[in-house]
Order: C-alpha cells, then structure tokens, then sequence
C-alpha cells in the first residue's frame, strides 16, 4: 500500500494516480478542505483522509509532499514504524527510471509544455504523464514519459531526463536560491543528466550564461535557433506560424491558444516531435485539439463576461495572461483578482506587480497565500504593498464576490497557485443571476 501524506499536492494527487493505475494500492491523507485535485483522485477511486497518525500501519511505502513539516503525526508514526519514506520527487525518480522521459522544467510555462506534450505525443506514439496541475496517467505498454520537472529545492535532479527540455531560465524561489547563478547551476546540472539531448529555448536572456556540456538543441524565434518560427500571426482564434529546422521548413502550425509565451510552450513541443522523426502534419493536427492545461487560461462564458481561472503567481506569468486576454478579448475591461504566493516572492517582487497591475481597469489583491512560509517570520510583509502603491488597487477577500458583480462586459482574471475556487463560483452565480445594465 502507497500512502501519501499530502496528497492533494498537483504533483502528488497525479503520482497517486499513476501509481493506482499501473495496478498498485494506494491511498492518502490531507487537510480536510477542498482542492481541485480532488476531481482525479475520485475518479480513480482513491481514498482520501485525513491526517491522523492511525492511518499509517505496517506494510506501507510513504510518499511525503514537500509542504509536509516534521511535525506531521502520520510522518511520526511513519518513522515510528521503521516504514520506508520518500520525498515525492524521489519517488517520481525511481517511478521514470525505465522510461524515456522528457523532463520539462522552466521556471515558466514547464506545465502548459508538458500538458501539450503529454496530449501530441500521447496521441501519436502514446505517452504516460505527470502534470503538476494533478493530472497523471500511465499504461505499463508506453515507451514515453512526459514529465514536469520542478526546479524548487533541485527537486528535478532526482530524474533521470531522455530529452531534457528547458522553456526558459528566471529568478524564482527566492527563498531557497541565493541567486540567478545558483538558479543557473542547478539548471546546468539537471541538463547534464540528460541521456539523449537537452532541448532549450535560445531566446532565453541567460543563454550566454547557460553552458550545458550535453548536446543541445536550441528553438525560438530569433535566427540562431535550430527550430525556428516565422510567419506568425496573432488572431482572435489563437496564432498561426510556420517553422524551420536548420532553416529548411518543417510545416505550417495553428494554435487554439494565446499569448507568444504559448508559441514558445509549442516551439518545445514540435522539437521533442521534430526529432522523434513525427511528421508535421500530424502534429499540427493534435495541436487542433489541445484544450489548455488545468487551471492555465481557463475560461468560463457568463452572460457577456469572461471569468478566467490561471495559475499565475510569478511576474513573467502575470503579464503573459494579461496579455493574452488583450489578444483574445480587445474590447472588453479587464478585472484582476491576484492572490500573491509566499511572502518572500512577494518582497521580491512588489515593484513589477504594481507595474504590470496598473495597466489593467482594475486590480483586486487578496491576502498572501504563505505556502510553506509562516507571516509571523515576515511581519511587515502584506498584500498592502502592492495594493498602497496601485490607483486602481482594492483589497479582496474570499468571501466578497459581490464585489466583483457589478462589472459588466469584462474578463475577470483570477491568478493564483492557491485554490480560489469558492470566489469564482460566487461570482458565477452572482452573475448569472443578474441583470445586465
């Protein structure tokens, strides 16, 4: 029996599911509030608990989520019991081993990509995944394993990557990583595990620092760039693009989808493809059909608004969804609703929120979501930093979706790694019921 402790963690609830579904027993326990990961693991008729040190008995193989602390009574009784313990990026290690993985980290876009790969590869030559927006899936025949590969901690130089695929490279988890250096080395290291080749977006503004010693294949939009996109057109139906390989054309694309950080997210993907010998128009067409990941860009119609739930929480990832929603929907206001994630990201970057915050109509913040940080050790750090410095800034709760309802013809954009879930469907409601002005 796999118990996981944590298990409504993205990454973990799609462990729990690959493990159940390559025929293992599994269960976990968690907080007793809902996540949105909870859809899947009822699917696959996973048990869910909560925590208690009864739970754990003998003969169990625990998996730890990275926000559980010492203190946690089943990891108590756990080692009480001499039980064998791993670290979920541990386990996902051992669990990859046989396959072809492509790791796919990047400080950006890492879950779009492999969301995007698990659904054209899988199509084509079949794929097992792990996508940390708690969607997981495997068949003991598949040769491929689509993995994302998060760099918190160097948590992704537990795997071992057939193609190691890196969307970019940006200053985050400032409270792990010294610097953009030490974020650069760890970078390094994980793509000199690569078996096969490393995959890197060329653009990137630190690829003159990033200096890999495995083969390296670089995509992008600039001429440097071994696969290469030209051509491009932004629509209100998504974006079109040509691409070249070694300067020699490869196939036209279309993409369903938004922003040009999403051409980057598809530039990494027809290169896993391009040298999986897959051909173009096979490609574009699965691309026809790729619906988004969970909670990246998802979109519900509400009478003459739009309501769009994204996992943003960094600055880069912020813009690119305001961005995309002046892409898709010129015409209309554009509401933000950000919950900030961890004090220290916040105190890092305060300043570029507030900039990026005031090109929109309006801009909603919500209290800091701590994670795995506690406010005692942050005192003087607050949403109000952000909120003070914004002409168009408002403080916003969880409970005050009536708020938000007397806008009308606009996109509500809610941004946060938090599940924010009960607002939004407040809101829903509020706007369903009303009438319009």
């Amino acid at each position: 029996m796999y118990h996981f402790i944590g298990i409504k963690g993205a990454g973990m609830s799609s462990l729990a599911i690959i493990l159940k579904r390559l025929g293992n027993d599994v269960q976990g326990s968690d907080v007793d509030k809902h996540f949105f990961t909870e859809k899947g693991l009822i699917e696959n008729n996973i048990k869910m608990l909560t925590y208690n040190k009864d739970n754990i008995t003998d003969n169990m193989i625990i998996i730890k989520g990275a926000s559980i602390t010492p203190d946690n009574e089943e990891l108590i009784a756990a080692k009480k019991l001499n039980l064998p313990i791993y670290e979920y990026n541990e386990m996902v290690g051992i669990l990859t081993e046989k396959y072809k993985t492509i790791c796919i980290a990047g400080c950006h876009g890492k879950t779009t990509t492999t969301s995007m790969t698990a659904h054209v590869l899988g199509n084509i030559k079949g794929a097992n995944y792990l996508i940390g927006d708690g969607q997981g899936y495997a068949d003991k025949k598949n040769e491929f394993f689509a993995l994302e590969s998060c760099e918190y901690r160097r948590h992704f130089l537990a795997y071992t990557p057939y193609y190691a695929v890196i969307t970019n490279i940006d200053l985050d988890h400032v409270d792990y990583y010294k610097d953009i250096d030490d974020i650069i080395d760890a970078y390094t290291e994980y793509a000199n595990k690569a078996t096969k080749m490393v995959i890197m977006c060329g653009d990137d503004k630190y690829i003159n620092k990033f200096k890999p010693s495995k083969e390296t294949i670089y995509y992008g939009l600039n001429e440097n760039n071994n696969i290469r996109a030209i051509n491009i057109e932004y629509k209100s139906n998504g974006i079109s693009f040509d691409v070249l390989t070694n300067n020699k054309l490869y196939g036209h694309f279309d993409l369903p989808i938004y922003g040009i950080h999403q051409l980057y997210d598809a530039l990494a993907v027809i290169t896993i493809c391009y040298l999986e010998n897959i051909a173009s128009e096979l490609v574009n067409k699965e691309f026809q059909t790729f619906k988004g990941a969970r909670r990246r860009f998802t979109e519900t119609i509400v009478k003459d608004n739009i309501i769009i739930d994204d996992y943003a929480h960094h600055p880069k990832e912020v813009q690119a969804t305001i961005n995309s929603i002046r892409q898709k929907y010129p015409d209309k206001k554009i509401i933000t609703i950000f919950q900030p994630h961890t004090f220290t990201r916040t105190k890092e970057f305060a300043s570029d929120f507030v900039d990026i915050f005031k090109t929109v109509d309006e801009a909603y913040i919500m209290d800091i979501h701590p994670a795995r940080e506690k406010q005692e050790d942050y005192p003087d750090i607050t949403s109000d930093i952000i909120i003070s410095k914004l002409p168009n800034g408002h403080k916003l709760t969880i409970n005050d979706a009536n708020v938000l309802s007397k806008y009308n013809n606009a996109v509500f954009a809610f941004m946060s790694p938090n599940d924010v879930s009960k607002l939004e469907n407040d809101l829903k409601e509020l706007l369903t019921n009303s009438k319009l002005s």
